[in-house]
């Protein structure tokens, strides 16, 4: 946990501040029962009222700074604490943003989420607690049995023999408390896991009728939870009836032997009042640092899992700094792929998914790329973006091998549209501009048209202004994969990348699309990912793959003739007067 407090550094001139007023605030507190004590040995038991009332505005002058002190001390640790939670959400965020693909599988997008809200907050909840017990709590503590010992040693043998009491009491309970914390973030993790689930899948699980097995799922995930919670709380809550029956009982013990000094006259009634008050500091503050032992294991855990987090190296980095042999070549042309014996696998794969690919796509071209389910094609439209990196052979673009090129550079050059069309909540302008911020009307508006999707956009009621729902629950299958091309058209790249973008599509648009597209992306290479025949029939090169080699590489006559997987695809989607 104290890896993190590094992200403190930036308000060290708060917490400084934090800590000095804290500081004058607990001598204020220390002073006043000495105070009280004087009132009433040298005050009341003399019938002295003008010492009275000089003492006692005296106290109340000290009350008053007190106060002030703590109330200034309140704002800039709120400051500090907010500061602090608001600097490393966004760290951590920015660091899972550079993560790959793989390292996502690791974590597990629900788990990622915890780490950054709950185990955030857990952490600033215990930061609160710290900047405001962290100085008045121990400086409580040892100044109360100070100024006890000072006003009757004798009577200081009873907080000698209830303090180690406290200690142990709070010792025991921390220590059963922590393997509950930690389990209660797994089990919240889980939890999360099965809501998302089933908020994202809420049309299949309908389609299915499993809407009663997702809730025995949830009820399960969520009794797990609450029955590991009920444990850590009823073992957290046996400390505070403890720790009031000891001081209670202590109380008690100091004004029963409080009482027989004063009978014997050692000691006088205000001396006894101040020390039954600084027993009680000693033991609220004994409470309010366990308090601090309740929150530290469930913080400690918290700060493990997101530091888990911050420690993983992302898999895929950018080659920094660039060297001379990075430059793209003078020759080369803009907007050239070519894969040199790309081989693939994913880790813990027993097969790879792609072995022994070359082929190259040029400026001006449409390269397909159509298979069986499982050959690799969406696997290889990735190692593009780099979402993952090849294990054997290269992949470059222009001449330059795309891992030596830096990610933001390299993305900037290619347009993609994901398998899975996902949009944005916000605007329908807004999700086509999504990948060029500078992007004009004008232009959005051409990418849209060029993506057959003015019509519909036109019969929404605000045209580009329309508002699309999260995840554009709001619009069909189709609606959404033209909207998704949109937005890769107004990028004006490169490189294209269409991952089974057309499946959604009638013919009728798919046919349409893919005209208007040739005179769109006449100046780039583009790739593109079809389970359809039709939709890569007029490409300039197609790739069949075939359990991730290639089966053959050609013009659709040319595989016709000679590929025998590309004929099997033609026969069984084409009637023969198709073929034909």
């Amino acid at each position: 946990m104290l890896k993190l407090y590094r992200f403190l550094k930036p308000y060290r001139l708060y917490i400084t501040f934090v800590l000095s007023l804290l500081f004058l605030q607990s001598l204020s507190e220390l002073y006043l029962p000495t105070l009280m004590a004087d009132i009433v040995n040298l005050g009341i038991v003399t019938g002295d009222d003008a010492y009275i009332l000089r003492i006692g505005a005296f106290m109340l002058l000290v009350a008053a700074g007190g106060t002030l002190c703590s109330v200034i001390a309140s704002y800039f640790s709120s400051k500090t604490v907010s500061g602090f939670s608001q600097l490393l959400r966004s760290t951590l965020f920015s660091h899972v943003e550079n993560f790959s693909l793989h390292d996502f599988n690791r974590f597990g997008t629900a788990s990622l989420i915890t780490r950054t809200t709950n185990d955030i907050n857990q952490l600033q909840q215990v930061l609160t607690m710290m900047l405001r017990m962290m100085i008045s709590a121990p400086l409580m503590c040892v100044g109360g049995i100070i100024m006890a010992v000072y006003r009757d040693a004798h009577l200081s043998l009873v907080l000698a023999a209830v303090i180690p009491i406290l200690s142990t009491a709070i010792w025991v309970v921390a220590r059963k408390g922590v393997p509950l914390f930690k389990a209660i973030q797994t089990k919240l993790d889980k939890l999360n896991l099965v809501l998302r689930e089933s908020l994202m899948g809420i049309r299949v699980i309908r389609s299915f009728n499993r809407v009663d097995h997702q809730k025995e799922r949830f009820t399960q995930a969520n009794l797990d939870l609450t029955d590991t919670a009920i444990k850590v709380n009823r073992v957290m809550a046996s400390l505070m009836p403890i720790m009031m029956l000891v001081m209670n009982l202590s109380m008690i013990a100091i004004v029963w032997f409080g009482g027989l000094r004063i009978d014997s006259g050692n000691m006088q009634v205000g001396d006894l009042m101040a020390f039954i008050q600084y027993a009680m500091q000693i033991m609220f503050s004994l409470i309010m640092l366990s308090f601090m032992f309740v929150m530290v294991p469930r913080a400690s855990v918290s700060a493990a899992r997101i530091q888990e987090v911050l420690d993983t190296v992302p898999t895929i980095t950018d080659p920094y700094p660039m060297s001379a042999t990075q430059a793209v070549p003078e020759k080369a042309g803009r907007g050239t792929l070519e894969f040199q014996h790309v081989s693939f696998s994913y880790p813990g794969a027993e097969q790879p998914v792609l072995s022994d690919i070359s082929f190259q796509a040029k400026r001006g071209e449409i390269t397909a790329i159509i298979g069986g389910t499982g050959s690799g094609k969406t696997t290889l439209l990735s190692l593009i973006p780099r979402f993952y990196d090849v294990n054997q052979g290269a992949i470059l673009i222009d001449g330059v091998d795309v891992r030596q090129m830096g990610q933001k550079e390299l993305r900037q050059k290619i347009g993609y549209v994901s398998q899975k069309a996902l949009l944005f909540s916000g605007t329908i302008a807004e999700n086509i501009r999504y990948g060029n911020n500078g992007a004009s009307d004008e232009a959005i508006g051409r990418a849209a048209q060029t993506a057959q999707a003015t019509e519909f956009i036109a019969s929404m009621s605000d045209g580009m202004d329309s508002f699309i729902d999260q995840g554009g629950a709001n619009l069909s299958g189709g609606q959404k994969q033209r909207l998704s091309i949109a937005r890769a058209l107004a990028r004006k790249a490169q490189i294209y990348l269409f991952d089974d973008s057309f499946s959604a599509l009638d013919f009728k648009t798919d046919a349409q699309l893919r005209s208007a597209l040739k005179s769109e992306t006449k100046d780039a290479a583009v790739l593109l990912v079809a389970q359809r025949v039709s939709t890569v029939m007029d490409a300039n090169r197609i790739i069949v793959l075939d359990e991730g080699r290639i089966a053959g590489i050609g013009t659709h006559r040319e595989l016709m003739r000679a590929c025998t997987v590309y004929q099997e695809i033609v026969a069984s989607q084409l009637s023969e007067e198709e073929i034909a």
